[in-house]
């Protein structure tokens, strides 16, 4: 006769589910320790890169920025950056070529017509524009101010056209209408811009937007609560978010030492935190 069956009894069976629960907790204690020190170092790294991408998307704007063309102002929790972006750059031709003395720049009477020495390098040839703008020695103060849209750039609407020229290693530029420069450059630079750019920081909204593609104007916009920039047909881009502080200091620097501007992003997420600090150098000379 076979033997007779029997299953586990309902104390057996309460006995396994309490050493199984036993055996489960222990393994969670020691399981759950490493799965949140992955999930904060994730977190961690995260916030790391969207501020250093921030900061090292506002450095490589302010590398080419016109001299002298930054500027920076508080106003409750926004911080605004401006600066006016440079395409391109050469040296400009103050000595006319044998037999030839229209290719020089004249600063006695407005000039339509010049020839750089070197070519452009960041722009397609034949090149012409009635958006961008020639600018030589800004320095930033009234009188050679490039924001004032005088003396020391070409009005807004003034047609550019820049192709090569028959010298060689020379580009030739022409003017429509005719612009006269204020003042020379020590170092005949002369510099291609085509927009003003802006990144204002409100820890209030917790955010860093980038501004661009608006126009040039004198006052310096702080915030666009009012649409201010974006009404200007300005165009924005969401630089990062979760913004705790920030802080842009510039330095304009002397005619011996380069300026400086000091970028200091924080961002914060489920209580954990990223500082960094980033400085960019500024070549002010015009």
């Amino acid at each position: 006769m076979p033997g007779q069956q029997r299953g586990f009894t309902l104390v057996e069976l309460v006995i396994t589910i309490s050493l199984t629960t036993i055996v489960v907790s222990f393994m969670a204690v020691f399981i759950s320790g490493p799965v949140r020190a992955y999930t904060d170092q994730t977190r961690r790294a995260e916030l790391v890169d969207v501020a250093e991408n921030s900061l090292r998307r506002i450095a490589r704007d302010v590398r080419r920025a016109l001299p002298n063309s930054v500027r920076v102002t508080t106003s409750g929790s926004v911080v605004a950056l401006e600066l006016l972006n440079t395409v391109d750059g050469v040296r400009y031709r103050d000595r006319p070529p044998p037999g030839n003395p229209s290719k020089r720049l004249q600063f006695s009477a407005p000039d339509d017509a010049f020839n750089s020495m070197g070519t452009f390098n960041g722009i397609t040839r034949p090149f012409s524009s009635t958006n961008h703008y020639l600018a030589i020695y800004n320095v930033g103060v009234p009188g050679a101010d490039a924001y004032e849209l005088a003396n020391v750039i070409t009005p807004p609407g003034t047609q550019i056209d820049i192709d090569s020229d028959t010298v060689a290693d020379e580009d030739n530029i022409q003017l429509s209408p005719a612009f006269r420069f204020a003042y020379a450059s020590p170092g005949k630079r002369v510099y291609l811009i085509d927009q003003p750019i802006s990144y204002l920081c409100d820890t209030v909204t917790g955010t860093l937007v980038r501004y661009s593609g608006y126009a040039i104007t004198a006052n310096q916009s702080d915030r666009d609560s009012n649409g201010e920039l974006l009404g200007a047909g300005a165009s924005s881009t969401l630089v990062a978010d979760q913004v705790s502080s920030c802080s842009i200091l510039y330095a304009p620097g002397t005619s011996q030492r380069a300026g400086l501007v000091s970028l200091a992003l924080q961002v914060a997420d489920t209580g954990e935190s990223v500082s960094l600090l980033h400085q960019v150098h500024v070549d002010n000379v015009p």
